[in-house]
């Protein structure tokens, strides 16, 4: 059974810094993208970063650019975001999604497999 489980969110004060987890099983992470999206409540969900399978290339969208950083580890079949300077405009529920194939990343949702079910982040004083 395909499964992504995201981990690690919770409750940080601005400037803090969190690390998400995607753990992956049913399936081998090493052929595909990845991507972590967000959705803050009232807004639609966006893409946040994607690395590839290939070459490990990352994206990340314009609001997070320099703050957060994507890895993989396919040993380990799990993916991480690593959430530094974090800000209250980061506060939303984070997901991981995978799409097979890999050789480029996107952020259009229509592209992806399989979603876990997502991470609360919130950030606040």
């Amino acid at each position: 059974q395909v499964r992504l489980v995201e981990s690690g969110g919770g409750l940080v004060q601005p400037g803090g810094s969190l690390r998400l987890s995607c753990a992956a099983s049913g399936f081998s992470l090493d052929y595909y993208a990845i991507a972590w999206f967000r959705q803050a409540p009232g807004k639609e969900r966006e893409g946040v970063s994607c690395i590839t399978s290939t070459d490990g290339s990352t994206n990340y969208g314009d609001s997070v650019k320099g703050r957060f950083t994507m890895s993989r580890d396919n040993a380990k079949n799990t993916a991480y975001l690593q959430m530094n300077s974090l800000k209250p405009e980061d506060t939303a529920v984070y997901y991981c999604a995978v799409t097979r194939g890999g050789f480029y990343c996107s952020f259009n949702m229509n592209e992806y497999d399989y979603f876990g079910q997502g991470t609360q982040v919130t950030v606040s004083s």
